[in-house]
């Protein structure tokens, strides 16, 4: 069927349609058609928007969902052809889809304007020159200041965010390197900083072979033969020393009225007690 065939029966389904009761089985049959026979003119307007990063799915569904309003809103009456009104209804769904729906972050109308006519002269721009355009002469062919172009790009960056596997330009870094390898990593040791508070007033209080026996086996990583050999006892004493030593600070660190809590704000020598350095010397 030709578009002036689709045209001439789309306008005898409309007038057909005046006449029916919208509750009734014939106005919605007579509805559908009109939306069926309608189609192309969806493809057609969503195929502007092809260069977008959302599936053309999801565009030809709200495409649809504007050909529904334009047929629903239609008035023959005014003497406008059906196609002239629902042109800019179709696209003006797809439109507010992307404004409300596509923006990972929420920007306002203004800042996704400039974001399209900056995107628009670059890409106009970059044929011409054979480069990616300056923002001054982004500035100077779309008539607008060197600030709201850069603005326009900040909106670009919150539009379509890198990745971040993606390689830098070698003009803002020379590395070329990709941002995932610029971020920090998890530090293990973070969640020990908090204990480490806690129980160096505790380690002051143990008796000087508790504390040598600790600092030998967990600062120097001995084994408990070689502590055993150092302070003249038996592995198996060794043991259980460590045993008991590490259930009393277990202990105590989950009693707050325990004395090394009681004075740790008081008593600046006990935090220099439970140090390694202080531990070694006992040990010696």
């Amino acid at each position: 069927m030709s578009k002036s065939e689709a045209r001439a029966l789309s306008d005898a389904l409309f007038r057909r349609l005046a006449g029916l009761e919208r509750e009734s089985y014939a106005y919605s049959y007579v509805r559908s058609t009109i939306i069926e026979l309608n189609m192309p003119l969806v493809r057609f307007i969503a195929a502007r928007f092809r260069h977008r990063c959302e599936e053309m799915a999801d565009i030809l569904q709200v495409g649809t969902v504007g050909l529904i309003k334009a047929v629903d809103g239609y008035d023959q009456e005014r003497g406008a052809e059906f196609v002239t009104y629902a042109i800019p209804t179709i696209a003006g769904e797809i439109k507010r889809f992307f404004r409300d729906t596509s923006w990972p972050v929420r920007v306002p109308r203004s800042m996704q304007e400039r974001y399209l006519a900056v995107a628009r002269g670059s890409d106009r721009l970059e044929q011409d020159l054979g480069r990616l355009p300056r923002p001054e002469e982004l500035a100077e062919d779309l008539g607008i200041t060197e600030e709201e172009v850069l603005e326009g790009l900040v909106a670009a960056r919150v539009y379509r965010p890198n990745s971040l596997d993606a390689l830098r330009e070698q003009d803002a870094d020379e590395s070329g390197s990709a941002l995932l390898d610029r971020l920090g990593t998890e530090d293990l040791e973070l969640d020990l900083a908090d204990f480490r508070v806690a129980v160096t007033p505790l380690l002051g209080k143990l008796p000087k072979r508790e504390q040598a026996v600790l600092v030998l086996r967990f600062w120097e990583g001995r084994t408990q033969s070689e502590i055993a050999d150092r302070i003249g006892v038996s592995q198996m004493h060794v043991s259980r020393l460590l045993t008991a030593t590490l259930a009393g600070l277990r202990a105590d660190l989950e009693d707050a009225d325990a004395p090394g809590w009681q004075d740790q704000d008081q008593d600046p020598d006990a935090a220099t007690a439970g140090r390694p350095d202080a531990g070694s010397d006992a040990a010696g």
